[in-house]
């Protein structure tokens, strides 16, 4: 098998990354029944040492996934009826269900992502991992410059 000339790191070359990367996580999440949106919510409460501010929660799956607040509290609301969280008062933890979810899926999703990383150079990866978290700072940057007060030039 040849590899293919590779382009220079674009938009586009990350976008459709993000984009396969993403159809893989969601083809073993639906046969869970489970959402991208939930299974990012879920993860941060099952990598916490504890229950979770719904407020801190809220945040972090804003800022991931840039997405509106109510969209994700409508996404914790499911998790819960669905008896994946526990609420209590302002904090959210993993139920049994919850954390079995999340096991299994990681379980299933990790031999796939070891097949895709399979044979990269570990210094090509540390490489990628630096510039693609430089993009991500500047992107932030620019939102939220974007985000800010209107001005009136």
């Amino acid at each position: 098998m040849t590899t293919p000339t590779a382009p220079t790191l674009n938009p586009r070359v990350i976008a459709l990354t993000h984009y396969a990367a993403r159809a893989v996580l969601e083809s073993v999440l639906a046969r869970h029944g489970a959402t991208f949106q939930q299974s990012v919510t879920l993860r941060l409460i099952a990598v916490a040492d504890g229950p979770v501010e719904r407020e801190w929660l809220v945040g972090e799956v804003v800022d991931a996934l840039k997405t509106d607040r109510a969209d994700v509290h409508a996404v914790v609301e499911e998790l819960v009826e669905a008896r994946l969280l526990a609420a209590e008062s302002a904090l959210l933890s993993l139920t049994d269900a919850g954390r079995e979810l999340y096991r299994t899926t990681s379980a299933e999703t990790a031999p796939i992502s070891a097949r895709i990383y399979a044979g990269i150079p570990t210094d090509d990866l540390a490489v990628a991992g630096r510039v693609l978290s430089l993009i991500h700072a500047r992107a932030n940057a620019e939102l939220a410059a974007l985000s800010g007060p209107a001005r009136n030039d």
